[in-house]
């Protein structure tokens, strides 16, 4: 494995506007900086972000009035190109002979066991060691534990950042020993508005299906996503014509993992429309599909209210096992199969 932060997926990037209050505040009590971060929020607001901006100022070797990173130095320059040898990186991915990142389910222990001994060396810039860990809820138990030590007796000059959407699922021990930063979530028209600078079509549109999260809607832009959702649910708005094993056997086609990662994606389009479902039942306005009005009024008039609830807590519990083996066609039909049934004969 290769050092520093470009052995991870995307490296620092200009921090997002929305993000910049909370880090200037931040920074400016930079000689009180704590030892151990945990931001948090929800996913796809840029807290990765953050937390390298964070990493990139506590590296920088001319650091600001304000505390901020200058951007020019040695320092600032070796985070921007991914090469610094006092930053890790820690995220649920191996790397293969020829330094490929590829995705895994956690966070293992030798990662963490790495992290410790990087904690124990000298900085080689001679001004601090930091450590990224993103997502922290992705650390397995045992990982988790071997991160205590760190947290409780850490090496001077040592800084840890830990990125969380999911707060609740890291342990109280980790957790307890953490200062707590709440990242800030953009409003509709900075989201929108830093999309389309990204050359993103139908920015709001893609904004609302990410649930109001900026990066998130930027990887859901993507064409092929939105082939997949414009083409689930168009199925899933005819129940009575929809074809589970079909639908599966789309979903089976290919490599593992492309099996696996079309199914977390139809598991999301899933998510959204059951939630905007629930919320035309209500008589509420949908979130996630505006453009989709009219079925989803359609079909909430025939709905079974009861199991449809049920229904939504099953696919929760079934993205949590997405970590584990499975198998997707298998997954995907039962999933279609059970929603077909909410609607009954009519």
């Amino acid at each position: 494995m290769s050092d520093g932060l470009a052995v991870t997926p995307g490296g620092w990037q200009p921090l997002p506007e929305w993000q910049r209050d909370v880090a200037t505040h931040a920074l400016s009590r930079r000689d009180r900086w704590p030892h151990a971060l945990l931001i948090i929020g929800r996913k796809g607001i840029g807290k990765r972000m953050l937390a390298l901006e964070f990493a990139r100022a506590l590296l920088c070797e001319d650091p600001d009035a304000s505390g901020d990173a200058c951007g020019m130095c040695l320092g600032c320059t070796y985070v921007a190109q991914g090469t610094h040898p006092d930053l890790r990186v820690i995220e649920p991915y191996v790397f293969d002979d020829e330094g490929n990142a590829m995705p895994v389910d956690s966070i293992a222990i030798d990662r963490i066991r790495e992290l410790t001994e990087f904690t124990h060396l000298s900085a080689h810039r001679s001004r601090a060691k930091v450590a990224v860990i993103a997502p922290a809820e992705a650390m397995n138990a045992s990982a988790a534990n071997a991160l205590l030590k760190t947290l409780e007796e850490p090496p001077e000059q040592t800084y840890l950042l830990l990125v969380s959407h999911q707060p609740a699922r890291l342990p109280a021990t980790i957790a307890s020993r953490c200062l707590r930063l709440a990242a800030p979530q953009p409003d509709t028209a900075s989201a929108a508005t830093w999309l389309k600078a990204r050359g993103v079509d139908r920015a709001e549109l893609v904004l609302a299906q990410a649930g109001g999260s900026p990066l998130l809607a930027l990887d859901l832009a993507d064409p092929s996503l939105q082939r997949q959702r414009d083409s689930l649910l168009d199925e899933l708005a005819r129940p009575e014509r929809l074809s589970p094993v079909a639908l599966g056997a789309q979903i089976d086609a290919g490599a593992k993992d492309e099996r696996k990662a079309r199914l977390g994606d139809a598991l999301y389009w899933l998510l959204t429309w059951t939630a905007d479902l629930a919320a035309a039942a209500a008589g509420a306005s949908p979130r996630f599909h505006p453009d989709r009005v009219e079925a989803l009024s359609r079909l909430a008039a025939r709905v079974a209210r009861v199991p449809l609830f049920r229904y939504y807590r099953a696919l929760l519990q079934q993205r949590l096992l997405l970590a584990h083996p499975l198998q997707p066609r298998l997954v995907a039909e039962a999933l279609l199969f059970e929603y077909r049934t909410l609607f009954g004969r009519g």
